[in-house]
Order: C-alpha cells, then sequence, then structure tokens
C-alpha cells in the first residue's frame, strides 16, 4: 500500500471512530438531561454524577452493594457521597460552610441552623423557585410532598432546598409492655402515673441479674419533644411585649426541668444522661436494662428482636400516650420535612436542572417504595400482603439508605417496622393512630429571624449547662428560674423575640 492510501485509511478509520463515539454517547443536543430517563430504563443517557454530603445513621454503606447498585441504575445516576456519622453532621457543617468549599449538594436535616442559613443569605446555594416555578415540570415534588414542605425551606421567600420527605409521626415514648404485665402494673396515662411505673420497674430486678441496675427513662442531653409537647412548651407562648418566647425558655419548660430533677433524684434516669452518646443509649434498651425511651416508633420490631436475643422471648414496645400536668398531649410531631438538599451555587445551571429532574425522580412512589423496602427476593419478600425485608435487607435498607433523595410523603412511613409482618405492623399504626391529631410541633424549629440567630449562641450553651446542673441537682430549681427570668430581659432576647413574633406570622400567612 503506497503513503496516500495509508494517510487515506487511517483518516477514514478515526472518522469511523467519532461516529461510533457519537452514536454510543447519545443525542446530546436532544434536550434530554442526564438521569431524566424513566426508572430502569438509562436509554442512551450517560448517568448524572453528583458529589453530594449526608448524614451517616448506620454502618457505612457499600456503594457497590446490590441496593444501591439498583438505586443508580433507576434514576441513571452516579453518587459520590461523603456520609458524615449523625453526632458529627453540625460540626462538620460548619467546618464545610465556613470553608467554602461545597460538594454539589448539601444534605441537611436542620433548616435553619444559623450558620446554614447565613451561607444561604452570603449566596453559598441556589435559589430554587424560579427553576421549580410552578412544579408543572416537576410532577413528584408537586404531588407527593408533605403539606407545606416547601414553605419549611424558604429564606426571605425564596426555596433554597427540596425536602427529605419524612413522616410527622416519627417519635415515641417506648416502655417496655411485657414488663408491665410481669409486675401487673397498668399502662400509665398522665405523666405522674408514668413516673410511678417507671420506680416500680426500677425497683425490680428485670433483667435478673440480681442487682438494682434497671435505668427507668433514657434519654441524650435534652429532654425529647414528646414531653415538652406534653408540659405545654409548643404552645405558643408570648411575653408582656408581645415577642414570641423561645419554648426553652418558658415558664411550661421550667416546670419539665423541675419535673426531670424530681426523677432523677428519684434513681429513674441514667446519671451518665449528660454525656451518654445515642448508641449507649440504644444499647441499654435493647439489651433489657431500660425501661423506657424515646425514639422512633418504627425500630420497635427491630429492637424486640434484640431483646429476645438478649434473654426476654416476650419482650414488647409499648408506645405511650400520656397527658401532660395541664391537659397538654405528649406527642412531639415533625413537620414532615427532615431539612432539604441544598444545591451550591458553584453547580452550573443547567445541571441544577438535571438535579432537580433527579430529586423529582427520587419523589416518585417508586423509588419511594424501593427506599424502604429494596429489591424484591433480594431485599424482601410478601408475606400476607406485607413486604418484610429478608437478612439482607435489614442490612441494606434503613435509615442511610433513604438518606440520597426526596422520597414522596408516607403518613405512616416512620411507624411501619420494614421486618414485621403486616400484623405487626397494623397493630402498631392502631397504637399510634390518633398521634397526628393531638400531637404538636416544636414553632421555634420552622421559623427563625436574624436577631435570634446573633443572640441565642451567646447564651446556647451556658443555659444547657444550667439546665443539666439543675436536673442533677447541682443548682436548686429556683436558682435556674431566675436563669431564665434573667435572659428573658435581656434588651437582646426581647428584641430576638420581637422578630420571632413577626416571622411566626409572616409564616401562617404563607
Amino acid at each position: 500500500m503506497n503513503k496516500g492510501n495509508k494517510r487515506w485509511t487511517t483518516w477514514l478509520c478515526m472518522i469511523l471512530a467519532v461516529t461510533m463515539l457519537a452514536a454510543c454517547t447519545g443525542n446530546s443536543g436532544s434536550g434530554e438531561t442526564a438521569g431524566s430517563s424513566k426508572s430502569g430504563e438509562s436509554g442512551g443517557d450517560q448517568p448524572l454524577d453528583i458529589k453530594m454530603f449526608a448524614g451517616l445513621y448506620n454502618e457505612i454503606p457499600d456503594m457497590d452493594n446490590e441496593y444501591w447498585t439498583e438505586w443508580e441504575k433507576r434514576t441513571n445516576a452516579k453518587l459520590d457521597i461523603e456520609w458524615v456519622p449523625s453526632g458529627d453532621l453540625d460540626t462538620k457543617l460548619d467546618l464545610l460552610l465556613a470553608s467554602g468549599d461545597l460538594p454539589e449538594v448539601v444534605a441537611y436535616q436542620n433548616q435553619i441552623r444559623p450558620t446554614l442559613i447565613t451561607a444561604i443569605k452570603n449566596g453559598a446555594f441556589w435559589d430554587l423557585t424560579p427553576f421549580l416555578g410552578d412544579l408543572s415540570e416537576y410532577p413528584n415534588l408537586k404531588e407527593n410532598l408533605a403539606p407545606d414542605a416547601l414553605k419549611y425551606l424558604s429564606v426571605d421567600g425564596g426555596i433554597y432546598a427540596v425536602p427529605r420527605s419524612r413522616s410527622r409521626v416519627d417519635g415515641g415514648l417506648k416502655i417496655r409492655e411485657d414488663w408491665l404485665k410481669q409486675l401487673n402494673l397498668p399502662i400509665p396515662k398522665t405523666f405522674e402515673e408514668y413516673r410511678e411505673t417507671l420506680k416500680k420497674i426500677v425497683d425490680s430486678d428485670m433483667d435478673g441479674n440480681g442487682k438494682k441496675d434497671t435505668v427507668g427513662l433514657l434519654f441524650v442531653n435534652n429532654p425529647p419533644a414528646m414531653f415538652q409537647a406534653g408540659f405545654g412548651a409548643y404552645n405558643p407562648t408570648y411575653d408582656n411585649d408581645g415577642g414570641l418566647m423561645s419554648p426553652g425558655l418558658t415558664p411550661q419548660y421550667v416546670e419539665m426541668v423541675e419535673w426531670f430533677r424530681e426523677l432523677y433524684a428519684d434513681g429513674l434516669l441514667s446519671k451518665e444522661y449528660a454525656v451518654m452518646k445515642e448508641s449507649q443509649a440504644e444499647e441499654l434498651f435493647k439489651t433489657n436494662r431500660a425501661a423506657s425511651y424515646g425514639r422512633p416508633i418504627w425500630w420497635d420490631h427491630e429492637w424486640e428482636q434484640a431483646m429476645k436475643k438478649s434473654g426476654q422471648p416476650d419482650a414488647k414496645i409499648l408506645n405511650l400516650s400520656l397527658t401532660g400536668p395541664h391537659g397538654d398531649a405528649a406527642v412531639g410531631l415533625e413537620t414532615g420535612v427532615a431539612g432539604g438538599f441544598y444545591i451550591s451555587k458553584k453547580v452550573p445551571e443547567e445541571k441544577v436542572k438535571q438535579l432537580l429532574k433527579y430529586f423529582d425522580m427520587t419523589a416518585s412512589q417508586e423509588m419511594t417504595d424501593f427506599a424502604y423496602y429494596g429489591i424484591e427476593g433480594t431485599h424482601y419478600t410478601e408475606q400476607d400482603g406485607q413486604k418484610v425485608l429478608t437478612e439482607q435487607g435489614v442490612k441494606e435498607v434503613n435509615t442511610t439508605s433513604k438518606g440520597a433523595g426526596v422520597l414522596a410523603y408516607a403518613k405512616w412511613g416512620k411507624v411501619i417496622s420494614a421486618s414485621g409482618d403486616k400484623a405487626y405492623n397494623d397493630a402498631k399504626i392502631k397504637e399510634v393512630e390518633n398521634f397526628d391529631e393531638i400531637g404538636k410541633i416544636d414553632f421555634y424549629r420552622v421559623i427563625t429571624s436574624e436577631a435570634w440567630r446573633e443572640t441565642w449562641p451567646k447564651y446556647g450553651d451556658e443555659y444547657s449547662s444550667m439546665m443539666t446542673r439543675t436536673i442533677v441537682g447541682q443548682i436548686s430549681v429556683e436558682e435556674f428560674r431566675a436563669y431564665v427570668d434573667k435572659l428573658n430581659s435581656q434588651p437582646d432576647i426581647k428584641q430576638a423575640y420581637q422578630e420571632m413574633a413577626k416571622a411566626y406570622e409572616q409564616f401562617n400567612q404563607q
């Protein structure tokens, strides 16, 4: 072959190679976005690469396992997630925001954290309002979110995230129902009955080790929401100038602290509650060393199985519906929005649209069912009309595995156990069926103001210390009450209350 023919052959091969490459990569000019094809159908689109910061609530997942491989296949996405242990999320987020080196997406559960609000106001994240519009391009976000979901993610009238959908009914005040039956004790209905019940359990040797070492009530650091609701702290309370008071600085809250002080003095709380980690408390409860614990309801079946393996085959958990001293229901509700997915302003506008298409897909009922149960035959089996997780499902389908997508709102999503059968879950729903109607939301978790964000950090650490010292008996209730009164009289706090009252009014008018 002469040189001219060789050159011609070389050019022909190059042209054919380029043509074949274009055919393999799809029609990039067609207007289709990566991740926009139907679930499980990748078409010719390249997977959408997503770098994300998200919370870790279980063991670090293997992103190559069957669950995550299928998730990426169905959404046509390639996830690069920095999983951050839940106990470190706040600190890690603050460091991330301070560095300015943000990943494409930040998934975070507290939409009013001061550092996050400041970052939003400083332009760190996209205002998604013009992208979302009337949601006509995002049918799943339009139809499948909790009521007012996007309202909870707004700052100064702009929507800065799509939600992490979670049930309003979430936490329950658990007690060992089998222990009540064993001791012939009635189910308590009031806080005082509950206190007396705990005392009788603690005075008994429920784990059979011959020692009086059973913990009455487990909680970590701050009193659980159900107690705050039950003492009326979630009832909007105004000072003499019309300012909306922080729930933690109301007379109702001080009354609750006094009640916890009495529990502590009676030996009904763990002596280490103020420094205990959630994992440590969970282990105590799961191994039959505690009577009561305020945590998400959907863990009941899994924890009962752990209790049975720890030597108590009749273990059974009941979520109580108590009434507080002034008639308030001891049920704390979530908003249906556990924070959101924030898109860094460094992301190009076109990719913002692609990410929103991805998040809309994750809000479909199909992807939500997958998030809760995984693959049939691999992660779950069908038993009497109920999806039940297999051993592999229990390992791979958990709280963390729900952290990469919006998900459709599910009223009983945090009540139903994926490892329980239909009869178990039907009974669990009946146990808490009125919670959504009688419970209350901490309104200071859904509104914010610049004055409050700037003011409370100056007092927050000292306040937490004073509350702990009161509960453990280092200072008197009168000293704590005087301290709270002093805080409430501070000019900066009073001004913050005024702004919070306006923010609450505006929130209710949206």
